[in-house]
């Protein structure tokens, strides 16, 4: 059951030589046009099928004329979309390979950034690329943020049922949207990028309802890798340097009995070590919430606050801990009762100000 109680990269400009393909009124300009900039865990082996699994894909790039289409694989899934910093909206390639993301626009240069906002483990996304009036081009992305955060965590940071009208309603791939939750929401608060690492139901050692004794797969399986369930490619931890990490995990450990305290709390210390051995610059918080109360809350606090004591103790005074106010449905409730929008919207305003002070900015 799917279910949690719970890019550089920075930036990435293919080195690959711009390539165009006409056709009888379009231009198609594939994934290695040097004007595509892209943000998140993405797989370049096939440049011209461009591979991810995790929410929060960033795709940038400017582009000259009055429309732009984007190309991706068939049941590719959602993307939100914003052209020159309008309203965004969110666009399926559920039915279709070919997406109209702007048209009648006056004809000059303008700006596209587009989001994947679900999970795609199931459905493998892939960029192909984008077609715009022929005779035209991309042009470069104008405004990329230059401060980095990578949030790693589960269905909350993935924006499970956010769009659910109420907790009674289960899974639906379509009210899914990374793009409204907190993790989101403070990136854009803070005019940060952000790189997202983050499954529903995964713990940092037990997944939701897993045996005692843990999980074979869990985020600390999966974190050296560019896509969820594949070990096939290895993640270039160079390619994104965050200032800060953001881990928030441990409800799908705890949310069922049976969690072993000594087996979680080791689960985040080796998760610590993951990142601290690939970021030794980055502050790292570990944020706690908002979906857990009672012992279930009590058993992660703990775990994250040892945790966080192990580090210092270590000598790395740069890890912090933060929480989140649990939600008590005064905002509603999305799928399955997941943080609503509302209560996500109280989640951005809570870690702004924190992440705010924390990096001076």
């Amino acid at each position: 059951m799917r279910f949690c109680i719970g890019l550089l990269m920075g930036l990435f400009v293919s080195q690959c030589a711009h390539t165009q393909q006409k056709s009888t009124d379009r231009e198609l300009f594939h994934p290695t046009d040097s004007n595509i900039q892209y943000i998140g865990r993405i797989d370049y082996s096939d440049p011209m099928h461009l591979a991810f699994t995790y929410p929060g894909v960033q795709i940038r790039t400017g582009f000259t004329g009055t429309s732009l289409d984007m190309m991706c694989k068939l049941h590719s899934g959602y993307f939100m979309a914003e052209i020159d910093g309008g309203e965004p909206f969110k666009v399926s390639f559920l039915g279709n390979t070919i997406v109209k993301l702007a048209h009648d626009l006056q004809d000059g240069t303008h700006q596209a950034v587009v989001t994947y906002v679900g999970e795609g483990y199931e459905n493998l996304p892939e960029f192909h690329g984008f077609f715009v009036d022929k005779g035209k081009t991309l042009a470069p992305a104008t405004n990329v943020p230059q401060r980095k955060i990578e949030f790693i965590g589960n269905s909350i940071t993935c924006g499970y049922g956010i769009e659910a009208k109420s907790e009674a309603e289960h899974y639906e791939e379509k009210t899914a949207n990374y793009y409204y939750t907190y993790a989101a929401r403070t990136a854009r608060n803070l005019n940060a990028q952000a790189l997202v690492v983050a499954r529903s139901g995964i713990g940092v050692y037990r997944s939701y309802n897993g045996p005692q004794t843990g999980d074979k797969v869990n985020m600390n399986t999966e974190y050296p890798y560019t896509l969820l369930y594949n070990n096939q490619h290895l993640w270039d931890f160079s390619r994104y340097i965050p200032d800060v990490v953001c881990i928030n995990l441990g409800t799908n450990d705890t949310s069922t009995q049976g969690a072993d305290p000594t087996l979680l709390l080791n689960g985040f210390k080796q998760l610590y070590h993951q990142v601290r051995g690939h970021y030794p610059q980055a502050k790292i918080v570990f944020l706690c919430g908002c979906m857990m109360s009672g012992d279930q809350l009590r058993s992660a606090q703990q775990a994250l606050d040892a945790t966080t004591d192990y580090a210092h103790q270590q000598g790395d005074a740069e890890v912090y801990r933060f929480d989140f106010t649990p939600h008590d449905g005064s905002l509603g409730y999305g799928a399955d009762w997941h943080p609503s929008m509302r209560q996500h919207e109280k989640m951005a305003g809570e870690l702004t100000p924190y992440l705010k002070k924390l990096m001076k900015w």
